[in-house]
């Protein structure tokens, strides 16, 4: 389905931000964390389920990550620089 503008022409559509996050940027937010770590942290039944698990890795919803991390790691949410 093509949505077109006043003008005739096919009008963009505004996509809403959508902030994803794969492990290296999860490494990021924990402080720098080794890959290792990433993976045994994600593997909990706490950590947030991902969105999508694809060939390069799974990716999930940067919000809920920096829940979880705002949750039980308060020290990083506090001062991620620490």
């Amino acid at each position: 389905m093509i949505v077109y503008s006043v003008r005739g022409v096919p009008a963009k559509k505004k996509r809403p931000d959508i902030r994803l996050m794969g492990s290296a940027e999860i490494r990021v937010a924990l402080g720098g964390v080794s890959r290792e770590r990433v993976y045994q942290i994600t593997q909990r039944r706490t950590f947030p389920a991902p969105l999508a698990e694809l060939a390069m890795g799974n990716v999930w919803w940067a919000d809920d990550v920096e829940e979880w991390i705002a949750a039980n790691r308060p020290q990083i949410a506090e001062d991620p620089e620490a």
